[in-house]
């Protein structure tokens, strides 16, 4: 069994945000396997798709950002999911807009969601899905990230949510070291 969470903030005000990067990537996810979130649990809206017999739960919290890892860890004690079956989606401020960075452990890098997951299950050595959302220096960090994509911006984003996906599909099956390979 894998756990799927792609972190954001819950309600209408932050519906495609930049710090909803990790709920739009599993929106589309959803699209593709055509699953609905339809199950509310463990502090998270989430769904069960199947393959090969096989269960992947897949997540958005509903905490808010911050407190991400409430959410997580009560999904992974409920279904009995280990760490190494864990995949986290976030938004990252150091990338580039457009850029994938596929990892197996690190710090935060300052995202509070990440940073959240790592305190509450005690470790760095989580698989994740880092989502280049770029930085305007010019503008206040908060502002920023909970500031919606221009049009020119959603057209490069909807590419890179498209990519996303399509590593979150190969990692139902492959080690997350080949999906790094081939989409890092």
């Amino acid at each position: 069994m894998k756990l799927i969470v792609g972190l954001g903030n819950p309600g209408n005000e932050y519906v495609k945000t930049r710090h909803n990067a990790g709920f739009l990537l599993i929106d589309r996810l959803c699209e593709k396997l055509n699953l609905e979130l339809d199950k509310k649990k463990c502090k998270a809206i989430y769904g069960i798709y199947r393959l090969n017999g096989e269960k992947i739960v897949i997540a958005k919290p509903q905490t808010y950002m911050n407190l991400s890892g409430e959410a997580v860890k009560s999904l992974m004690k409920f279904y009995d999911i280990p760490v190494e079956d864990l995949i986290v989606v976030h938004d990252d401020l150091d990338l580039p807009l457009g850029k994938l960075r596929l990892r197996q452990q690190g710090s935060s890098g300052g995202q509070k969601g990440m940073g959240n997951i790592i305190d509450l299950l005690g470790t760095s050595k989580i698989n994740r899905i880092r989502v280049g959302i770029s930085n305007d220096k010019t503008v206040d960090t908060k502002d920023y990230v909970l500031g919606r994509f221009s049009k020119e911006e959603m057209k490069v984003f909807a590419e890179t949510v498209d990519k996303g996906s399509d590593a979150l599909i190969y990692a139902f099956d492959h080690d997350f070291d080949e999906v790094m390979s081939k989409f890092n």
